[in-house]
């Protein structure tokens, strides 16, 4: 099987007879499965423990996901792993034309690679649950809803790419901003939310408010059409399945920055292409948002989180590309490198229980004060450190042996 996310691109470098090696890939891919592996050092609460350190309050704010509008650094971890997929495929479709490869082929294997995504994301999702519990709003299942379109696309033009682009971020707007707003007498506990809820939107803008809006009334058709413990609701989260639309958006960005990536050019004309898209996108972005005309906002994907965590992707793209494989700083990103090499398994274990698992094996082991060795406040960093450790161990064990696990 070969890995979507990794998709390795060294090794997708080699199987293309391209000399060059994109280690940077790997190192932000690395990077941002830390942040979701990161989850298990628990910085509220250390924050909770120290109220007054503006520092751990600071760590804790972007380690948690914002209520509604706006971002925190763990808000871009989703994004950053959509982006790579449309970064990684020129790579990807380039090796597979030269071992021979069909458009045919290559599409049934997209295919293939959709289903098997959407799978894994509804066993993860069903971990806790008596029954599988169909959802597609995660990760996993969000990038499988749309790689084929994404490897469709691949085969296009940038122009037929970029005209897609603004097809797609400029019709979900349109589906958002035409569906009614709640009548005075509308019942919001169907919602999840109460009509004072701190975080609603006014205006305007009041069109992408939590589960009252084009996405939730899809999914309490759609949802409910699958086999569940009660009828569907409202997402607690209010994550939508519909927001597939707009991450493809995303992928198609990254479908770009690979293009640039992969392209006969200088490395200081990508460099300085990531840049202008970066910041071009950051405006615009900020521009939607500030003006009322879409707010950002990740939990539903909106159009102007689309731009604006796109330009935030280039931006680190063009970061990790500089120092890494320009300048060839790559000592100090070798932690990173081997989780990114083997993203899938990473995934799997910060995703899957497994970390949890562990950390309740070392109090087993090691006694349920072990943790105290700072003092009470820094617990969770002394467990979670060790968590993270024993994990990076297994995939530089998987690393040395060259054992990837792909799709």
């Amino acid at each position: 099987m070969k890995n979507l996310f990794s998709s390795n691109v060294s090794n997708e470098l080699n199987s293309t007879g391209l000399a060059q090696r994109v280690a940077s890939v790997d190192v932000y891919r690395g990077f941002v499965m830390l942040l979701m592996m990161g989850e298990v050092l628990s910085f509220s609460k250390v924050a909770d423990a120290l109220p007054n350190s503006s520092f751990w309050q600071l760590l804790s704010f972007n380690q948690s996901h914002v209520p509604w509008v706006w971002l925190s650094l763990h808000d871009m971890i989703q994004p950053s792993f959509t982006f790579l997929v449309g970064v990684v495929l020129p790579f990807s479709i380039a090796g597979r034309k030269m071992k021979g490869a069909t458009i045919s082929a290559i599409l049934l294997h997209s295919i293939k690679r959709s289903l098997i995504l959407i799978c894994i994301g509804i066993f993860l999702r069903s971990n806790y649950s008596s029954q599988t519990y169909f959802t597609f709003e995660d990760t996993l299942t969000q990038i499988g809803l749309g790689y084929t379109f994404l490897v469709l696309l691949g085969f296009c033009t940038q122009r037929i790419q970029v005209a897609a682009l603004i097809i797609l971020l400029v019709g979900y707007w349109l589906a958002f901003a035409l569906y009614p707003l709640p009548a005075a007498d509308f019942d919001y506990s169907t919602t999840g939310v109460t009509a004072a809820w701190p975080n609603s939107l006014q205006g305007f803008a009041a069109h992408w408010n939590k589960n009252t809006n084009f996405a939730w009334a899809f999914d309490r058709w759609f949802l409910n059409l699958f086999p569940r413990e009660k009828v569907f609701q409202f997402n607690e989260g209010g994550y939508a399945t519909l927001s597939f639309i707009p991450t493809l958006g995303t992928m198609l960005l990254g479908l770009m920055a690979g293009n640039v990536l992969h392209a006969d050019k200088t490395a200081n004309k990508k460099i300085q292409y990531f840049f202008i898209a970066g910041v071009s996108l950051l405006a615009l972005g900020f521009l939607l948002h500030i003006t009322g005309i879409n707010p950002i906002v990740k939990r539903i994907w909106t159009p102007a989180w689309t731009i604006f965590s796109g330009g935030i992707c280039f931006l680190l793209l063009m970061f990790f590309y500089l120092v890494i494989d320009v300048k060839g700083y790559k000592r100090w990103s070798f932690f990173m490198a081997v989780i990114g090499a083997n993203s899938i398994a990473a995934y799997c274990i910060a995703d899957g229980g497994i970390l949890s698992f562990i950390k309740k094996s070392l109090y087993i082991h090691l006694g349920k004060q072990y943790d105290h060795l700072f003092g009470a406040p820094y617990a969770t960093l002394v467990s979670g450190g060790l968590v993270l450790l024993f994990v990076w161990l297994i995939l530089y064990w998987l690393y040395k042996k060259r054992i990837f696990i792909k799709i």
